[in-house]
């Protein structure tokens, strides 16, 4: 396998796509639980969004299809995970740079309790509009946020998987 990941075979690119994934979720575990950091509602949508990714890549890349279809539909599934993340996770940076005046009013229900009370549809619904807990700033690498970090993975992982599942062998 040569050192350019453009060049790695299907199967090698996705299987990187699912350890890629696979690190991220346990990053955000040890955030949890050993920095005692809990997740708001729009980081827990951000983490079923690398799961879904994850899942896609470690399907994908066992399969490994060898016909450009099989190929573009795993690229395809895998970048609307990703599409979703990222739409998430873009949610979660524009309430982070609101002043503080206009910062939404904290729910201070958890996602589970949430879903129980409202019914799926209309909790995901009031998750996207944000909280105030979802605008506060915990913890930044090079000056980005978390969810700005994580937006930025999702896109490189969407095209990613684009430039896997489309590109000619």
């Amino acid at each position: 396998m040569t050192a350019n990941p453009f060049a790695w075979t299907f199967r090698a690119q996705f299987l990187t796509g699912f350890l890629l994934c696979a690190a991220l979720l346990a990053y955000a575990i040890y955030v949890q639980f050993g920095m005692l950091m809990l997740p708001c509602p729009l980081c827990i949508l951000q983490r079923l969004a690398f799961a879904a990714m994850g899942i896609v890549f470690l399907v994908g890349g066992l399969h490994s299809p060898k016909g450009r279809v099989g190929r573009a539909v795993y690229g395809l599934l895998a970048f609307a995970a990703a599409a979703a993340g990222a739409g998430v996770a873009g949610r979660h940076v524009w309430l982070q740079s609101l002043p503080a005046s206009e910062v939404p009013l904290c729910t201070s229900m958890g996602l589970d309790y949430m879903v129980e009370a409202m019914g799926p549809l209309k909790a995901l619904s009031s998750v996207l509009a944000g909280s105030g807990e979802c605008a506060k700033v915990d913890w930044t690498f090079l000056g980005l946020s978390m969810p700005a970090w994580t937006l930025a993975w999702f896109v490189g992982l969407g095209l990613g998987a684009l430039w896997a599942g489309w590109r000619r062998r």
